[in-house]
This record gives structure tokens, C-alpha cells and sequence, in this order.
């Protein structure tokens, strides 16, 4: 089963917001340093999956438009 432009978008613009959100709060407990040092490893792995989800979806959607 493919996916519609339009629901390719829509994956698209969700998976963006999230790994602006892990983007986001990365920096935001880089800045709160060395409070909360213990959660760098969970911050980072969420922006880590976050942002590799978004490449697949970058790289799938490229594919299906060629």
C-alpha cells in the first residue's frame, strides 16, 4: 500500500515537528548543563530516532517522486 501526496505531506510535517521538538529540547538541556546531566543520553536518543525517522521519510518520499 502506497501513500498519497497528501498523506505523505501530512507523515512529513509530523515527523518535522518532532524532531524540531527533540532539536529543541536538546539545546534546551545543553543550556541547563550540568543540572539534569543525567537525562542527556535519553534527550539525544529520542533526537537521534526523531531525526532518523525524518531521513527515511525524506528519502522515501524522494524515491516515490522520481
Amino acid at each position: 500500500m502506497t501513500m498519497g501526496t497528501d498523506e505523505l505531506k501530512n507523515r512529513l510535517k509530523k515527523l518535522n515537528a518532532c524532531a524540531t521538538q527533540a532539536k529543541m529540547d536538546l539545546h534546551d538541556l545543553s543550556e541547563e548543563l550540568p543540572t539534569n546531566w543525567q537525562n542527556i543520553m535519553q534527550v539525544a536518543q529520542r533526537f537521534h530516532e526523531a531525526h532518523a525517522l525524518l531521513m527515511d521519510a525524506r528519502k522515501a518520499a524522494a524515491a516515490t517522486i522520481i
